[in-house]
């Protein structure tokens, strides 16, 4: 049985990475088997609605990546170069002939596959801003799946640390990169969490 204390540290973990090591490739089974965690999750209606495209190809990152945006804080970077892209990407799409309204199944899958693929020491950046037409044409997406989310995925190439705010309400939440280069994300503390 995982101790609370580990799934801490797993949470802990499972930060947003957009810096890869492209010379390490993620199997395709791999990835079968994060998109096969979402099977135990929560889901509204139990309606399951949610598919995934796979792509792990070279050629398949390299039509998804123009069609991302990478970092809406880094105002002047518009990705990773080459050589620190995603090897790998998980679409999550809706299949609008079974709903028009997945609840909160996006979030929930989502997390499921990042804890999983952060266990495997394989990070990743959720991604809502991109072109979907651009992204399902990529994909060469049937016209009933609607891509939701773009994961991208790869062995990190960066470091990302964690800080806490001031604690007020007004704090600078807004992740950045320090002297070194490492991704810093401002946290809120626990005591601005709770409603006293």
């Amino acid at each position: 049985m995982i101790t609370f204390d580990d799934f801490k540290e797993l949470i802990r973990s499972n930060r947003s990475y957009r810096r890869f090591d492209e010379s390490r490739k993620i199997p395709k089974d791999v990835l079968e088997s994060l998109v096969n965690l979402t099977r135990y999750c929560a889901s509204g209606r139990n309606l399951q609605p949610l598919r995934y495209k796979i792509v792990c190809t070279e050629e398949g990152c390299n039509r998804i990546f123009p069609a991302l945006k990478w970092a809406g804080y880094y105002q002047d970077w518009d990705g990773p170069e080459e050589g620190e892209r995603p090897v790998a990407y998980l679409v999550q799409c809706l299949d609008t002939e079974l709903t028009t309204n997945c609840l909160c199944d996006d979030g929930l899958q989502l997390e499921a596959i990042t804890l999983g693929a952060s266990s495997l020491g394989i990070h990743g950046t959720i991604i809502k801003a991109f072109n979907g037409e651009e992204v399902r044409t990529a994909c060469d997406l049937p016209e009933r799946y609607k891509p939701l989310y773009v994961l991208s995925l790869g062995y990190p190439a960066e470091t990302v640390l964690m800080e806490d705010t001031d604690g007020s309400t007004d704090a600078d939440i807004r992740y950045h990169r320090d002297n070194e280069g490492h991704h810093i994300v401002p946290k809120r503390p626990l005591n601005e969490l709770i409603i006293c």
